[in-house]
């Protein structure tokens, strides 16, 4: 929080209780400066309202004007078409799967998930190039940071 406090936000009922929260940070050289979603999460009483949009809206808006990035990132697992599916929704594209990313319980050799890394390209990416899918997945030790 202290390297990127405006990637940090909370929203708040009337009362005063948390609805939501998104976190994030800017990584990354050259065409690959960019934002990352770290996370972003609602409260089940506050869902379908568009609070997590609105969250996603206020981390792509300090990635692109504060910190001047070519895209926003996040992970997801493979299996939570739920989430995909909102995050194709918000105009977020399936880039790549990166291998065995998530631990499960145990994190045994077999107890390792998927995930699928999803971007959304910003205008400083005129071209929208670094949204481009790849073709082959990736491991964990593979990714860039």
């Amino acid at each position: 929080m202290a390297t990127w406090p405006e990637y940090f936000v909370t929203a708040e009922s009337r009362d005063g209780s948390i609805q939501g929260y998104v976190m994030g940070k800017a990584e990354g050289q050259d065409k690959l400066w960019h934002g990352h979603v770290t996370a972003v999460t609602v409260a089940p009483t506050y869902r379908r309202l568009g609070l997590a949009k609105s969250l996603m809206n206020y981390l792509e808006n300090i990635s692109q004007d504060v910190y001047n990035c070519y895209f926003v990132d996040l992970f997801v697992r493979a299996s939570n078409s739920l989430a995909i599916g909102m995050y194709t929704k918000f105009g977020y594209v399936k880039y790549r799967r990166v291998l065995g990313y998530y631990c499960g319980t145990t994190c045994m050799e077999d107890d390792y998930e998927d995930a699928w890394d999803m971007r959304k390209a910003l205008p400083r990416d005129v071209h929208k190039e670094t949204v481009v899918p790849l073709k082959h997945p990736i491991r964990p030790q593979d990714l860039e940071w």
